[in-house]
C-alpha cells in the first residue's frame, strides 16, 4: 500500500525553466494537509499527504463526506489551508498570490460554467486576456485549442455556448482550462452531467488529448469505474479525508489495502481489472482465414469491452484489427481466462513474497515498516 508517493508540455511561464520556451508540467505535493472547518467537531480533511508526479492524472475518488472537492479547491486556494502544504513545481502555494495562483491552473467542473453572453472564442480567451497577452498571441492560442478539441469547423468560435450541445459546450471548458498552457489542471466531476454514450466518448477524447498535451492533472469523480479509466494514479480517500491507499490502478485492483478499498472497488474488481489491457497487448489465436462479417474490435479496445461484445454474441470469437482494418488475430473466451487466471497467479505470488519480507525481518530482530 503506498499512501504517500512520490511519483511534458509546456505551461505556466511561472514554472519555465531556464532557457525554455513556456514549461513544464509542474509536479504536485501535499505535505499533511488538512481543513477544519469552524463549528465541526472532525476536519473535512487530516493529514493528507501525496505527490502526483509531473504529468500525471491523479484521480481523487471516495464516498460522499471523504474531501475529494475541498482537497481540490485547497490546491488552488479558493479555501484556506487550515495545517499542512502544497507545493506546485516544488514552491508553496501559500507563497503566491492566490489570484495569480489560479490563473496559472487550469479549471473545470461539472456545470462547464461558460459565459452564456460570451463567444466560444471569448471564452477560450478569458485566462489569456487576464494575464495581459497580445491579441495576436490570443487569436492564434484559440484557433490552436478549436482544432485540438475538434471543434475547428469555421465559424464555430462566433458561436455562443447555447447553440452548442453538452458535450462540445464541455470540450469548449477543457479548451479554456489550457488556454495559458497551464502546469496544473483541476477537474472537479467534469464529464457527471453528460449522458453515458457522449460521457465514454468525451473520456476517449481527452485521454487521447492528455497524451498530446501531457500535464499533471486532479481529477474528482465519485465513480471507480472512471477512475481506473481516466487515473494513472487514484488516491482512494475515507470519510474524513484520510488517505485509504494511493497507486495505480492496477495496484489497487490486484492488492487493495484494506477491506475499506476492497469493497470501494467492488467484488467484481478481477472483471475491473481487464479494462487495464487492450487487445492489442494480449497474445491472440491466428485468424486462420476469418470470414468477412465476424465480429470485430480495434486493437485499442479494452478486454473488458471485448468481453463484453463476446457474451453479448453467445460466445462466439472476436476478431481483433488494427487501425487500418488488418486483421491481428482472435480473441476468445478461454484467452480471457487464462488472462485472469495468470493475473490471479501473479498476485498470489506478490502476497507470499511480501510474508517471506515480513518474516526475514522478524528473523533478524527488526522492526518491520
Amino acid at each position: 500500500m503506498n499512501t504517500a508517493d512520490t511519483a511534458q508540455h509546456e505551461g505556466s511561464n511561472a514554472f519555465a525553466q531556464p532557457g525554455e520556451q513556456g514549461s513544464k508540467a509542474a509536479e504536485l505535493e501535499l505535505r499533511h494537509v488538512s481543513k477544519r472547518y469552524a463549528g465541526q467537531r472532525e476536519p473535512a480533511i487530516g493529514g493528507l499527504s501525496f505527490t502526483v508526479p509531473a504529468g500525471d492524472v491523479c484521480v481523487l475518488v471516495g464516498p460522499s463526506g471523504s474531501g475529494k472537492t475541498t482537497a481540490m479547491r485547497l490546491i488552488n486556494r479558493m479555501i484556506p489551508i487550515s495545517g499542512g502544504d502544497i507545493l506546485l513545481g516544488g514552491r508553496s502555494v501559500l507563497q503566491r498570490d492566490a489570484r495569480e495562483l489560479r490563473r496559472e491552473i487550469g479549471y473545470v467542473i461539472q456545470q462547464i460554467g461558460l459565459f452564456p453572453h460570451q463567444t466560444i472564442a471569448e471564452n477560450i480567451a478569458t485566462v489569456p486576456k487576464l494575464l495581459g497577452w497580445p491579441k495576436q498571441r490570443i487569436a492564434a492560442r484559440v484557433s490552436e485549442l478549436l482544432s485540438l478539441i475538434g471543434l475547428d469547423a469555421e465559424g464555430i468560435g462566433e458561436r455562443y455556448p447555447a447553440q452548442l450541445s453538452g458535450g462540445q459546450r464541455q470540450r469548449v471548458g477543457v479548451a479554456r482550462a489550457l488556454a495559458a498552457d497551464p502546469p496544473l489542471m483541476l477537474m472537479d466531476e467534469p464529464f457527471g452531467a453528460i449522458d453515458p454514450i457522449n460521457r465514454a466518448r468525451l473520456q476517449d477524447e481527452f485521454l487521447a488529448l492528455q497524451e498530446k498535451v501531457r500535464k499533471t492533472i486532479v481529477f474528482v469523480t465519485h465513480d471507480i469505474d472512471e477512475a481506473i479509466k481516466m487515473g494513472d494514479r487514484i488516491a482512494i480517500l475515507r470519510e474524513g479525508g484520510e488517505l485509504a491507499q494511493y497507486d495505480t490502478p492496477r495496484e489497487i485492483l490486484t492488492h487493495p489495502a484494506d477491506d475499506f478499498v476492497a469493497q470501494f472497488v467492488g467484488a467484481d474488481r478481477g472483471i475491473k481489472r481487464l479494462s487495464l489491457t487492450t487487445l492489442g497487448e494480449m497474445k491472440l489465436l491466428e485468424p486462420n482465414g476469418t470470414k468477412p462479417g465476424a465480429l470485430r474490435a480495434g486493437a485499442k479496445t479494452s478486454v473488458r469491452d471485448a468481453l463484453s461484445m463476446i457474451i453479448t454474441a453467445d460466445g462466439a470469437p472476436l476478431t481483433v484489427v488494427d487501425e487500418n482494418d488488418r486483421v491481428k488475430g482472435l480473441l476468445t473466451l478461454s484467452l480471457i481466462e487464462q488472462l485472469l487466471a495468470d493475473e490471479a497467479a501473479e498476485g498470489r505470488h506478490d502476497a507470499d513474497g511480501a510474508v517471506a519480507v515480513t518474516g526475514a525481518d522478524d528473523s533478524s530482530g527488526e522492526a518491520a515498516t
